[in-house]
């Protein structure tokens, strides 16, 4: 069996020349669109992010504890400055009703100059 957390290391490709990712993407999951509302809203609220979207239902089959698992998830994407990620990433910890919530954060490369301005000063 792979071990998972040798995804996480450091491969021996160089790292990508420039700055850090000033913004992020950060998804997670859960199993009921009133869960989706309640970790959106406490992140705007504590200002972790400046804005969540709620995905309708998609399906999700993965394995866990040794079975192929199939159910129904309500996937939330977080519009977040990249400093603001630690704190993000405790607070879904912390909320979050599943062992291990997948959560997952994507560098934002580029985007319009007035909407990062926008999440800049909402995560302030």
């Amino acid at each position: 069996m792979a071990d998972p957390t040798a995804l996480n290391e450091p491969s021996a490709a160089p790292a990508p020349a420039g700055p850090p990712a000033r913004f992020l993407t950060v998804m997670t999951t859960t199993d009921s669109e009133e869960k989706a509302e309640r970790l959106a809203r406490g992140a705007i609220e504590d200002r972790l992010a400046a804005c969540a979207q709620i995905s309708a239902p998609v399906t999700s089959v993965y394995r866990w504890n040794g079975a192929v698992e199939t159910s129904r998830e309500w996937q939330v994407l977080f519009k977040t400055a990249a400093g603001r990620y630690a704190a993000l990433e405790a607070y879904l910890l912390a909320a979050h009703d599943y062992d291990t919530p997948e959560i997952i954060a994507t560098p934002v490369t580029h985007g319009g100059a007035g909407y990062l301005a926008w999440v800049a000063e909402e995560t302030s």
